[in-house]
């Protein structure tokens, strides 16, 4: 689950959202078509919450886990009902599923009777699930990867889609940008990352995690880190320890900028050279007036500036660019 950051997705090697798998684990991958498919949820015997149902995946014998698909089972059937717990769904809902893999968690959600998307790009798992719910008409299961699936193609009215799943180490923030293009349809978004990216996510100003992601993201959603789950509820048990986290879209954003791109551009502009000053790493696109008449410190570095401070550069740099109608005499 690697990243890179704001404003437009990069072009990295892509893995397909795996259901709730966590950790890398999969660079090597010789697979030509995807380079990590999904680590599904499996839990083993124990309680069921209220939601849950019977999460307990399909025999699947000739689909174990792959190590070169960096395929980590999830067994701890308690850390399945907090996750089924954390997402509370109901039954006149729209879900989206990303990467329900053997379907541990896929059926929790198709119990609770609401309308289920599933997105899945290991074909193999896409038609096991396809067969498995075929009797469900409320469920609709598509092999399809996620960087190319468009939210609007599912119907879903505005504010009412709840997403579900795992953003792989090496496509996180493009997923998570991918998703946030559509973000008027998005009610909430629940996902299990490596917990490094989940504290970037949240990191506040100051902080050593603090970034380009996790401001882009606070600007367009509130971002909340509900619960980590330990290597040792998987198997195999991954070298990094996995969180589940909410981004829940703001309606209007608290500090809404003039222009989101040049909000984007300001950041990347100044993380990218991030052991530089602001007032150094900014003149490469604001000029040295505009940068003397900003009302903020630049000759700090830039996990120092809130995103507050950063929307005020970003209205300075749209000013700027503005250019104004010549006058007729």
């Amino acid at each position: 689950m690697s990243r890179s950051e704001p404003a437009s997705p990069p072009t990295e090697g892509r893995r397909d959202s795996g259901s709730l798998r966590n950790s890398r684990g999969c660079r090597n991958s010789r697979d030509s078509h995807d380079p990590c498919r999904s680590r599904d949820l499996r839990n083993s015997r124990g309680p069921h919450s209220p939601h849950q149902g019977n999460t307990s995946p399909p025999d699947s014998p000739s689909h174990r886990p792959r190590r070169r698909f960096g395929q980590n089972f999830l067994h701890d059937a308690g850390v399945i009902n907090r996750i089924i717990e954390a997402i509370d769904p109901q039954s006149q809902q729209h879900l989206l599923e990303i990467g329900p893999g053997h379907g541990a968690l896929t059926t929790a959600l198709a119990d609770s009777g609401a309308r289920l998307d599933c997105v899945e790009v290991d074909r193999d798992l896409a038609a096991a699930l396809e067969t498995r719910f075929a009797s469900n008409p409320k469920v609709r299961v598509m092999q399809q990867d996620i960087l190319k699936f468009d939210p609007a193609t599912s119907g879903a009215a505005p504010r009412s889609l709840r997403i579900i799943g795992n953003l792989p180490y090496n496509i996180a923030t493009p997923v998570l940008f991918h998703l946030l293009r559509s973000r008027h349809l998005i009610q909430d978004m629940v996902f299990m990352l490596q917990l490094e990216v989940v504290q970037r996510m949240t990191a506040a100003a100051g902080s050593r995690q603090y970034g380009r992601l996790g401001l882009m993201l606070q600007y367009h959603c509130e971002v909340e880190r509900l619960f980590n789950v330990p290597a040792a509820a998987f198997s195999p048990r991954p070298k990094v320890m996995s969180s589940v986290v909410r981004l829940t879209p703001h309606q209007h954003p608290p500090n809404p900028a003039k222009d989101v791109e040049a909000l984007a551009t300001v950041i990347r502009t100044a993380f990218g050279q991030r052991r530089k000053t602001l007032k150094n790493s900014l003149k490469a696109i604001l000029p040295a007036p505009t940068l003397d008449a900003i009302a903020i410190d630049l000759n700090q570095r830039p996990e120092r500036l809130t995103l507050a401070d950063y929307v005020l550069i970003s209205d300075a740099l749209t000013a700027s660019q503005t250019t104004e109608p010549p006058q007729t005499v």
